[in-house]
């Protein structure tokens, strides 16, 4: 397999999409579909394109583990695009109903914890990924008053699809391919669409467009952690047979003068390393969309459960990949989305069983479609002109 380092492309950069990509999507006018190409590269890795079927839009995005997976940690964790997409969603909400109800505001600061589980074994099969509600602090400086406030802050919530993915439960569908055969599926809802082409072809043959179309370092590495060993979080811990834990991912959204949204993310539990993320408004394309990014945070978590069930059952995976389908809802006074349609091929010498077995296992322990299994309301805390309000 190729690595990141030898494709020679920025962590983010746009690319020559293929409109015929989400052909398969049965989304309304007025929705947002996104389809994710995602293949395995060398250990953790992975690289995306994001097709927003929209804005015919296509983001190239890499991805890769720290040492708690013995990742080379060259590119963001999956939670860091998950937890970049729902910060950047909310934020775009909030100043949209901000705009509509006259509300100037003068300083912005969002700060968003992630909670996710993992306990049980892989080896008895009962090993599970679970989602824990949401905290967020708004920071505001604003003339306007306190219930405006509250009142635009509660609207963003109902209208944000990132706040529905944890709000609502959501049946996901998935289909297989084992070594170039489409395979039943076993533990998981079956997919009803068909099943497209693998897309590590279509992958290989992606080009950024011209760098002047986009903006620059759309995702920098900001500060690395040290490989430590024989500690909670430490390196090689989340390959562990068995689990009982808790992951912390922090994000950091700011607003810059230029109107993009800056997200900084850091992982603190397992010991991960600080990435910031630029996004944009979905219309404006000088850099990813939260949607692109929370689309492609759920695609890159399932992709690395894979790859972790496979490191732990000591199975030899020649190559993995997916096609992940979205599809988002935005009305004026609320958000929805469609289950996740994910179509997965593995090519491997193991039986049918083992790659039926494998699917089912890295849904179970994928955090994102555990996210989209239960209701986990956010806590929301608002900080008005310095001064703490009551909670949401």
């Amino acid at each position: 397999m190729v690595d990141i380092e030898s494709l020679g492309l920025a962590l983010a950069c746009k690319v020559c999409a293929n409109d015929s990509l989400p052909s398969g999507l049965d989304a309304r006018e007025s929705d947002i579909a996104i389809r994710s190409e995602i293949r395995a590269l060398t250990g953790m890795q992975k690289e995306a394109l994001i097709y927003n079927g929209v804005t015919g839009t296509g983001w190239r995005m890499v991805c890769d583990e720290g040492p708690y997976l013995n990742g080379t940690d060259l590119a963001p964790f999956p939670l860091a695009f998950y937890t970049t997409g729902m910060a950047i969603s909310f934020t775009d909400q909030l100043l949209k109903h901000a705009h509509e109800a006259g509300v100037i505001i003068k300083d912005y600061r969002l700060t968003q914890d992630n909670f996710y589980t993992m306990e049980g074994s892989a080896i008895r099969g009962d090993m599970i990924g679970g989602a824990l509600p949401v905290k967020l602090c708004i920071e505001l400086v604003t003339d306007s008053s306190q219930e405006i406030i509250q009142k635009v802050i509660a609207k963003a919530e109902k209208t944000s699809p990132a706040q529905v993915y944890m709000n609502q439960v959501l049946n996901n569908t998935f289909s297989l391919n084992h070594n170039g055969r489409e395979t039943p599926t076993s533990g998981v809802s079956r997919s009803v669409s068909q099943q497209p082409d693998e897309p590590t072809p279509h992958l290989a043959s992606i080009r950024p467009l011209p760098e002047d179309t986009y903006c620059a370092d759309i995702i920098t590495k900001l500060e690395s952690t040290d490989a430590v060993f024989g500690v909670e979080g430490g390196a090689g811990s989340s390959l562990k047979a068995t689990q009982k834990r808790t992951l912390h991912v922090r994000g950091l959204c700011i607003l810059r003068d230029d109107g993009l949204r800056e997200v900084t993310v850091q992982l603190f539990k397992p010991l991960g390393s600080t990435f910031r993320f630029l996004g944009d408004s979905l219309l404006e394309g000088r850099a990813p969309s939260g949607l692109e990014y929370l689309a492609a945070g759920v695609g890159f978590c399932f992709m690395t459960q894979i790859g972790r069930y496979a490191t732990i059952m000591k199975h030899d995976l020649h190559g993995y990949s997916i096609v992940q389908d979205t599809i988002f809802h935005i009305a004026p006074d609320s958000a929805g989305a469609e289950p996740v349609d994910t179509h997965t091929f593995i090519q491997t010498d193991l039986d049918e069983e083992a790659a039926q077995k494998t699917l089912f296992m890295s849904e179970r322990t994928c955090f994102l479609h555990a996210a989209m299994r239960g209701s986990n309301a956010s806590e929301i805390q608002i900080r008005l002109n310095g001064s703490e309000l009551e909670t949401l």
